[in-house]
């Protein structure tokens, strides 16, 4: 069925040349920018194109696409018309471009270094991915750039709520501030927590939501230079990813918990999550199992994306929890009075479990990487986290 934009241009057009009342009708053979439809019929184009060159679609991750030989991998990251082909063979690389030049007009930017947002260094240790610019820009428009740096994102003994009695503020700068940090968090998971606490009042803005939200601005001011490092030294890329899961209970006065994740491979993280639980926990192991429930489903998706990838892996994820309540829940099939009330779907850890695919590792409360995803943090436990996850500066590389 056609598009309301492609009926009211195709009626316009036939008024502006004078063919109606004689059965004529425009038919359009391309579709045209800003259109509904233009978005879906590029996707359309380019997906027949690759799968033309024998790439495969990721069913799990659509913008990933993979072509396998003998003695070859290739990968070509796809969003929206910029493109990131990945290949250890660069005579195949320049066969790809050759190709898809001939079917598309295209700019060639040569070896990674910028790429939606993000900045890409090649140093001899690896990959290091930071927003140095983004950061900055941000700033500046928002008259920071030249204020006092902070040690931490979030003030250690901070509680907001939605407290009438204080100061409304404009709306329109508070969620300016909280959209730019967002962005930021695809690099800087050390901040999460924080945008993700000041990103819970979008509807009740008071004042000292503005100068939480400005105080995350102010670490982001003394840390333009971190970033995350992809570390080609050390173990083989298959068996060294695993994950951390944690919790805060009742952190800022409410009855759920926030919730933390996070993926480490190559020595940075490819996965993470901070968020409120949806179902309310009636104690610490039971909270700790659905939180890990959570982390076992992004566990599932990465371990099929690495499926799609031919990335094999010889042994189950890991995940490292700081419970140990929690994770005998999960490996022995028990049901007792604290625990025979948990949902049904938050079993599906115990499931994945008892199937091998994934193994629950205990680890100690001061090793746990995701406590930085659930809670405010002292000055030194906080770098210490920090370092964990993998935010460094790039000056460490020099």
């Amino acid at each position: 069925m056609a598009g309301i934009e492609t009926i009211r241009l195709v009626v316009a057009t036939a008024i502006r040349v004078g063919v109606t009342g004689h059965g004529k009708v425009y038919k359009l053979k391309k579709a045209l920018y800003r259109l509904k439809q233009a978005p879906w019929a590029w996707n359309r184009r380019i997906d027949c194109f690759l799968l033309q060159l024998d790439f495969n679609k990721c069913t799990t991750e659509y913008e990933v696409y993979v072509r396998a030989t003998a003695d070859d991998l290739m990968f070509a990251c796809l969003y929206v018309d910029d493109l990131l082909v990945i290949r250890s063979n660069t005579t195949s690389i320049d066969e790809f471009k050759r190709r898809i030049m001939l079917e598309f007009e295209m700019i060639v930017l040569g070896l990674l270094s910028y790429f939606l947002g993000m900045e890409f260094v090649t140093t001899s240790e690896g990959i290091f991915m930071h927003q140095k610019r983004y950061a900055t820009e941000v700033l500046k428009r928002l008259h920071m750039l030249d204020c006092n740096s902070a040690q931490t994102p979030v003030d250690c003994g901070i509680k907001l709520e939605k407290n009438k009695s204080d100061r409304s503020i404009d709306a329109t700068l508070y969620k300016q501030i909280v959209g730019s940090l967002r962005f930021l968090c695809r690099i800087r998971p050390n901040i999460a927590y924080g945008v993700g606490l000041i990103s819970r009042f979008m509807n009740h803005l008071r004042l000292s939501h503005l100068l939480s939200a400005k105080r995350i601005l102010r670490y982001m001011k003394g840390t333009l230079d971190y970033g995350l490092l992809f570390s080609k030294h050390g173990r083989s890329v298959s068996d060294e990813i695993h994950g951390y899961r944690d919790f805060d209970q009742c952190g800022d006065k409410k009855v759920t918990s926030t919730i933390g994740y996070v993926f480490i491979m190559c020595g940075a993280p490819i996965s993470l999550c901070s968020k409120k639980q949806l179902v309310v926990a009636l104690s610490p192991c039971e909270a700790e199992y659905v939180a890990a429930s959570m982390g076992a489903c992004q566990a599932l998706w990465l371990e099929n994306v690495m499926t799609e990838m031919k990335i094999r892996r010889e042994e189950p994820m890991k995940i490292l929890i700081d419970n140990k309540s929690a994770i005998s829940l999960a490996k022995h099939f028990i049901a007792h009075g604290r625990s025979k009330h948990i949902g049904t779907k938050f079993h599906f850890l115990r499931d994945q479990v008892s199937k091998g695919k994934l193994e629950l590792k205990h680890c100690s409360t001061n090793k746990q990487v995701a406590d930085i995803l659930t809670k405010p943090l002292k000055g030194n436990q906080f770098k210490m986290a920090r370092d964990r996850i993998g935010v460094q500066p790039i000056t460490n590389l020099n």
